[in-house]
């Protein structure tokens, strides 16, 4: 079995999502920071993600992206067969050609079997079991503080009153009266 980075990836990203998603729609930029993963690379997982349905997108100032369906119904199965990842550990990716045209290896069937067992034992684990395993080892969420933001993102400059002659002649004004 291989199992890629694009598959690991998308689990760790679907973990972080599940840890945040109560806090409302989070950001790839977050996760990106977070977790170490190329912005672009979760880009492309988020599509086939969001394409299987095990999330969903908001776009827009404080948009981002949530799970689709309860964390206790997605399973580590799900995410990394929705992110093209093959679970095969045979040579012929199970087409029984081994050695070529229809002869299969004599450890074919050893591997077709432990193909079984690694999805059957994926689709066991839920990623509410692997959010809840993050906070039972003392994983904390950090708050979000929410800011509600002008249109502009520039901050609104207000002019400085002075209160102080603004040329030569009215300082001399402002000393000759007192």
């Amino acid at each position: 079995m291989r199992l890629t980075t694009k598959g690991r990836f998308a689990v760790t990203a679907m973990i972080d999502l599940g840890l945040r998603q109560s806090n409302g729609p989070v950001t790839l930029a977050a996760i990106c920071q977070r977790q170490q993963i190329s912005l672009s690379y979760l880009e492309q997982l988020f599509g086939k993600l969001r394409r299987n349905d095990l999330v969903e997108s908001t776009r827009g100032p404080g948009g981002g992206y949530t799970l689709a369906r309860k964390a206790s119904d997605i399973t580590v199965a799900d995410i990394i067969l929705s992110v093209d990842e093959p679970l095969d550990a045979t040579q012929c990716s199970g087409k029984e050609n081994c050695h070529g045209e229809g002869e299969r290896c004599m450890t074919h069937d050893l591997w077709a079997s432990l193909n079984e067992r690694m999805v059957e034992f994926l689709s066991s684990v839920s990623l509410q079991k692997l959010v809840d395993d993050q906070i039972s080892k003392g994983f904390q969420v950090e708050e979000v503080i929410s800011i509600k933001r002008a249109i502009s993102a520039m901050p609104v400059v207000r002019p400085v009153r002075v209160n102080a002659p603004n040329s030569v002649f009215a300082l001399g004004n402002a000393f000759s009266k007192g």
